[in-house]
């Protein structure tokens, strides 16, 4: 009596030997310092350099190691998690090293002086000033380009979700397209020319608040057209069946359902042209003095301050740490916007109540 073959027993991947969990840790601190020890000993004074060596060194080392403990299927899998976490942290060092140098260098001035006072009569050349006036400049005209921008952005994108068919809602897109990628100079540039130069109003802050505002729309149509999109269109249903009109069951249904995504958006288009130097160059031209009115006569705003305090300063000391504690003070009112964006979305979200 013959007695069949029992095959051998393959071996699953569940069974097969892997990397310890600290041999990525362990790859990485040796590819560092091998990629220091390279750069030492080839004369490399960057240090930009050694990074880089350092990155190729760990996904090369993360290949060879996975490839002959785990096989070659799970090495190109660790292989790509490898350059995503390089990627991520070559995009990270260089933003975090431009927070350090900020911060590192802005501190040296920023102080309740500085915050409350202007450059007065303060030469760019001497100590002391602050940028109350750029502030204030700042504030004013991010608010009339938001009071401009948010009604026209939002109910362009209420008429492109809810109401636009044919050539008229297709002609909106395109240039709502053609707007997102318009250059903050030509923007600066085309209220210029026709604001001042051929309407002959003066310079203000009001006319930089316009040229901000272009920037502004697009951002605030493409943010709340996708917000619109997001509404279920059995909310939409539910309320006509019931005999309300379209017009309220936008009002009363579709944008309170929205709401949290469309504030997202406007207050990450606020963020947007927070630090828009170019059209305030142009428009409002600067203003050492305070100046509360920004329909009369040239501001100030931090941007420009910034361009003005390093540009025009012929070298000097005082007017780099004012340059440098005038970025830090921007950075952080962007920062703020966008932790103000982030706690909006998350207590509008619908998940925020469970």
């Amino acid at each position: 009596m013959s007695h069949a073959t029992i095959p051998a027993k393959r071996a699953t991947s569940l069974s097969a030997a892997r990397l310890p969990r600290w041999s990525s840790w362990a790859i990485a601190v040796g590819s560092v310092a091998a990629g220091c020890a390279i750069g030492l000993g080839g004369g490399l004074d960057s240090r930009i350099q050694w990074g880089l060596i350092a990155a190729l060194l760990y996904v090369l080392v993360t290949y060879g190691l996975a490839a002959k403990v785990e096989g070659t299927r799970q090495a190109k899998d660790r292989v790509a998690t490898s350059i995503v976490w390089v990627a991520f942290i070559l995009a990270v060092v260089p933003l975090a090293s431009l927070v350090y140098e900020t911060v590192q260098r802005g501190i040296k001035v920023l102080d309740p002086y500085f915050l409350t006072h202007s450059m007065g009569f303060v030469t760019s050349y001497q100590p002391g000033g602050g940028i109350y006036h750029a502030i204030l400049g700042t504030l004013e005209q991010v608010g009339l380009a938001t009071l401009i921008s948010v009604p026209i952005g939002l109910l362009t994108a209420i008429y492109l979700v809810e109401y636009g068919r044919g050539k008229l809602a297709k002609a909106v897109t395109f240039f709502v397209d053609v707007m997102t990628g318009i250059p903050s100079i030509v923007a600066g540039l085309f209220v210029l020319s026709f604001w001042i130069l051929i309407l002959g109003f003066g310079f203000s802050g009001f006319a930089g608040s316009m040229a901000l505002s272009i920037l502004m729309i697009p951002v605030v149509v493409r943010s709340t057209e996708e917000m619109l999109k997001l509404v279920p269109n059995e909310l939409r249903e539910a309320s006509l069946a019931l005999g309300v009109p379209k017009w309220r069951t936008i009002l009363k249904v579709v944008l309170p359902t929205s709401i949290g995504g469309i504030t997202t958006g406007i207050m990450l288009a606020v963020a947007r042209i927070a630090g828009e130097t170019a059209p305030v160059l142009l428009l409002v031209f600067g203003n050492p003095l305070i100046n509360a009115n920004p329909f009369d006569g040239p501001q100030a705003s931090l941007p420009l301050y910034i361009y003005q305090q390093y540009a025009g300063s012929g070298g000097s000391e005082a007017a780099y740490d004012r340059a440098w504690a005038a970025a830090l003070v921007l950075i952080a009112f962007i920062m703020i916007l966008n932790l103000v964006a982030r706690g909006i979305a998350r207590w509008k979200s619908p998940s925020a109540g469970r």
